[in-house]
């Protein structure tokens, strides 16, 4: 059996889960702006479900502007993240295959952050990523840890 090419791929802010969420946004906000104009009185809670609102697309907001961005290279054995200039080892797990976007959940000892990867980024080395994300790492082949 084959393992994944060595390769590496930029993260960063992605369109797509910036219009995702502009969309589920403007849903939520279409769904309270009809509440309200059905309210005969509107109360407390319409005034809350508002600021739930405004504040849920501020919190997307900066959480979109805050995207890592840099790159992940893998290299057969072990995922590397170079983003905001901080270098750091940990793993990928794929939580939302699009086949375009990919969402991966990156787990390091400082914590976890969830990384967009797009086809666009670099078309060319796309099948690359897909199959690295996918892939388990090398086995250490005998004698070579006491070595």
């Amino acid at each position: 059996m084959h393992s994944a090419p060595s390769v590496t791929y930029p993260v960063g802010r992605s369109r797509f889960a910036g219009f995702a969420m502009i969309a589920l946004w403007l849903l939520g906000a279409a769904a309270v702006g009809a509440w309200w104009l059905q309210a005969q009185t509107p109360g407390w809670r319409t005034v809350v479900a508002c600021l739930l609102v405004a504040g849920s697309g501020c919190l997307a907001a900066i959480t979109w502007r805050s995207s890592p961005v840099g790159s992940m290279a893998w290299d057969g054995e072990k995922w590397n993240l170079s983003a905001h200039q901080t270098p750091s080892g940990g793993a990928v797990a794929v939580a939302l295959d699009l086949q375009q976007w990919i969402l991966l959940q990156w787990r390091a000892e400082a914590g976890s952050q969830w990384l967009w990867v797009e086809r666009r980024a670099r078309p060319e080395r796309w099948d690359d990523m897909r199959r690295a994300v996918y892939s388990r790492p090398r086995p250490q082949a005998p004698g070579a840890a006491a070595s």
